[in-house]
């Protein structure tokens, strides 16, 4: 086992250890990839401002999401097929998050249902929803979530039609994996993998089938998708499960400030900004170059969450100076879990919170709360 220091060395284990094609699907991006690129050189553009001789004695990266507690601010963002990351791998990230104290958010398009997560953890956890062209069926996921006690209700708004994703396409990704003679070949250099996915609870979308036609065909994930996902997605959809869903609401896949106010004027409880980590609009902005305009937008209104990019815990410490309350991260956690199951998922959330004490120390701060921007050197 090579030393694992931080998420990179994760995302080169999971490459090695899960079919090209799943690890592509969380790897990359849309079109050309620029605002896939453009999440991490923006995060990586904004400096820190070192401090000395400062006493950072006692430090505490705790701090509060949506009026819970948390060990630090961050949580396990939701991510489709994860239990093709790793057999059961909702469960595992659940547990995991659970462990750590941070909130883990289910998918609408998990391998392992609302109900299998629910019934392996202790605590509520997030369900992520996106609205499908069966507003019955919508409603009936809701009813679900309410039934799990879910904590919270991230609606995604960014995902109307799917931006496409070359990698995707190119390796024929279907679900369960499609067993073309390539597909077949790395799998085969890939049995540990296998055998996890193979005796897992479920191997197709577990929200979804028996329920939605097609969830548990060969069909291609983008043709799918394309079927089901409505284009005619509009606020009045947002007001809708609002009156129908009674607990906290936050709206993820926001990146202008006009479509900020207007999703605080919903009454939702906190918005994400977010361009679906680079794979929906390519030449979008990033997340980081959006969040302060959000934040002075209606962060007095509104918890403001910060997803895109998020790979380490100075991405972490950025974020908060910015303005965002807290982050999630999507890539990193699949690396963790694809390279060693919940134990990778665990190392993942050990790494983003050394790294984010440390960087803290070093620039004199001792509560992450009372970080702000003047942590930061902004270049240009």
């Amino acid at each position: 086992m090579p030393t694992i220091t931080n998420i990179q060395d994760l995302r080169a284990l999971a490459a090695r250890r899960i079919p090209r094609a799943i690890f592509d699907y969380a790897d990359r991006g849309s079109y050309d990839e620029v605002t896939l690129r453009a999440n991490r050189a923006d995060l990586a553009a904004i400096g820190l401002r070192q401090r000395v001789m400062i006493d950072v004695d006692k430090r505490s990266v705790a701090t509060r999401i949506l009026g819970e507690d948390v060990t630090m601010p961050l949580a396990i963002a939701p991510t489709g097929l994860t239990g093709l990351f790793h057999g059961d791998g909702e469960i595992l990230g659940a547990r995991a998050a659970q462990a750590f104290g941070i909130p883990f958010c289910l998918s609408t398009m998990s391998i392992c249902s609302i109900e299998d997560v629910r019934g392996a953890v202790k605590k509520p956890f997030w369900f992520q929803l996106y609205v499908m062209r069966d507003r019955g069926f919508s409603q009936s996921l809701i009813e679900r979530a309410k039934a799990a006690q879910c904590s919270a209700l991230v609606l995604t708004l960014d995902l109307q039609i799917q931006g496409q994703r070359h990698r995707d396409l190119k390796n024929g990704l279907a679900v369960p994996p499609r067993l073309t003679l390539a597909n077949a070949l790395d799998i085969a250099t890939k049995p540990a993998w296998a055998m996890k996915v193979l005796f897992g609870k479920r191997r197709s979308f577990g929200n979804l089938e028996g329920r939605v036609g097609g969830a548990d065909s060969l069909t291609t994930l983008a043709q799918w998708t394309a079927s089901q996902f409505d284009a005619s997605l509009s606020w009045k959809d947002v007001e809708w499960v609002r009156s129908i869903w009674p607990g906290k609401l936050i709206l993820k896949g926001v990146l202008d400030e006009e479509d900020a106010r207007i999703a605080a004027a919903t009454g939702a409880d906190a918005v994400v900004v977010s361009n679906h980590g680079g794979r929906q609009l390519d030449g979008a902005r990033s997340s980081i170059s959006a969040l302060p305009g959000i934040v002075q937008a209606i962060g007095d209104q509104t918890e403001v969450l910060f997803d895109g990019g998020v790979q380490s815990g100075q991405d972490i410490l950025k974020a908060v100076a910015l303005g965002a309350r807290g982050c999630l991260m999507g890539k990193a956690f699949l690396y963790g879990l694809a390279a060693m199951g919940e134990a990778g998922v665990t190392k993942a959330l050990e790494i983003m919170r050394k790294e984010l004490d440390i960087s803290m120390a070093l620039t004199g701060t001792g509560d992450i709360t009372k970080v702000d921007r003047s942590s930061l050197v902004i270049r240009g």
